[in-house]
């Protein structure tokens, strides 16, 4: 009797024990601390700050593959779409290439954008093996004989392909922009379109800030000289309404949306503010520098909003161009760009010995002056505030950045080299790429090219 009372307690506390770890593990599990304990492999570089927050990619209870394809999507698919994606999931769903789905799922992100293998994950994120173009382009050497003798681990090297985005490297392309000097006859960089005036230009006396919150003489001078102040935004139209309750002393970005709908929601995408994104499952905490993989300062300021990098209330557009950047980054990159060639023409053009767009900045190639169609379908030229649009594969530079000042065989090569890259492009290339002479080896062999693998 003594021994099954003895075996009955033992059962009894085992159970208790088991279950309070299954509440301690489903708590953590659920959110109610940090989740980091279940990753079975350390986040990439892109998504490591959604660390936190399981749910935004898997998922209510790990809903499984459709919850992932979903998530990425959220996040992803505008730009996709935008980018005229190379390898759509449709052209993986027509019929005429189901056979293509035997030797590769491509179909699905996580194909190749896996998570938790940092093992398996290369320099541009994905964790694809190098020779994955061989799936499908087995008889390539045959279609094109000047690729007769390279091997499928060099398909995605600088001036080759890029999976989602092959616009800069067709064929047609290149062949236009054979004979390009390394800079430009006029090297200029796109100017955003100012943005219509909300009222009036307003004078300083015009400040309708209500007296328990009144502006220190340095808010006020720096609002009555802003933008703002010249295009009729008042200080309500920012922080809040009528009554001072409705008063909101720190604006969130929400408030600059109302104009800056486009540059907001860009800025959610890209790593600045991809914690604030609408498809998160639960709020995380804003960026912080000591959150970032990258080098950055020890003094860096607070969080990454719209006021961190164009400051509050005087909302400097030449400041948010290099030195916000330079407050945060400290990267080999980032500190050598003040004694780069970028930076002489960034002075001149301060300076007024040189013309607008002639200058180069941080922001000019990791937020460059895009095209987009305004509400009325008119062209307009905006910042793009996803940084992340441009940066990884590098060649996503070609055509919104390196081209408006720069040859494609110059472009190419610099991109390549990683050294010339983290001295912030002083100096010149010291390797060379060799699409454009394969392009020319082509053109000489047919002087009538095949129609290519796209249009310029």
């Amino acid at each position: 009797m003594a021994s099954s009372t003895r075996r009955t307690l033992i059962w009894g506390l085992w159970l208790l024990l088991s279950a309070g770890i299954g509440l301690a593990l489903g708590y953590r599990l659920l959110g109610g601390a940090e989740q980091t304990v279940f990753m079975p492999g350390e986040m990439s570089y892109a998504h490591h700050q959604f660390g936190v927050d399981c749910q935004a990619c898997h998922g209510e209870a790990f809903a499984g593959g459709e919850a992932l394809q979903a998530a990425c999507l959220d996040c992803h698919g505008e730009q996709m779409r935008a980018r005229d994606d190379s390898h759509p999931r449709s052209k993986f769903t027509d019929p005429r290439n189901a056979a293509l789905l035997t030797r590769i799922e491509a179909r699905e992100c996580v194909t190749c954008h896996l998570e938790h293998r940092p093992e398996i994950t290369g320099p541009m994120q994905v964790t694809l093996p190098i020779d994955f173009c061989a799936n499908c382009h087995q008889d390539i050497a045959t279609e094109r004989p000047s690729h007769e003798g390279l091997g499928f681990a060099s398909c995605a090297d600088a001036g080759c392909h890029n999976y989602h985005d092959n616009r800069a490297l067709y064929e047609d392309f290149l062949l236009a922009h054979l004979q390009e000097s390394p800079v430009l006859a006029d090297p200029r960089l796109p100017v955003a379109t100012a943005i219509a005036p909300h009222g009036p230009a307003l004078t300083a006396m015009a400040a309708d800030h209500p007296p328990t919150h009144a502006l220190s003489a340095e808010q006020f001078a720096a609002w009555a000289g802003s933008g703002h102040a010249a295009g009729g935004v008042n200080c309500r139209d920012c922080h809040g309404g009528e009554a001072d309750l409705e008063w909101v002393a720190e604006p969130a970005p929400a408030a600059c949306e109302s104009c800056h709908g486009a540059q907001v929601a860009g800025w959610r995408l890209g790593r600045h503010g991809m914690r604030a994104h609408e498809e998160l499952s639960q709020p995380l905490p804003p960026l912080a520098a000591a959150d970032a993989r990258l080098p950055m300062a020890p003094d860096a300021p607070g969080t990454p909003g719209c006021t961190s990098c164009h400051r509050a209330h005087d909302f400097d557009l030449v400041h948010a161009r290099v030195e916000a950047c330079l407050g945060c980054h400290a990267d080999p990159h980032s500190r050598s760009y003040a004694d780069s060639p970028h930076a002489a023409l960034w002075q001149a053009e301060r300076e007024g010995r040189a013309p607008p767009g002639s200058g180069v900045t941080c922001a000019s190639c990791h937020l460059p002056v895009v095209e987009r169609a305004g509400a009325e379908g008119e062209a307009r030229w905006l910042a793009e505030h996803n940084q992340s649009a441009h940066l990884r594969p590098n060649e996503q530079f070609i055509r919104p950045v390196c081209l408006n000042c720069h040859g494609m065989g110059f472009t190419l090569d610099a991109l390549a080299d990683e050294a010339l890259i983290e001295r912030n492009f002083t100096g010149r290339p010291a390797g060379h790429v060799d699409s454009l002479d394969m392009v020319a080896a082509r053109l000489r062999d047919a002087p009538t090219p095949a129609g290519g693998a796209g249009t310029p």
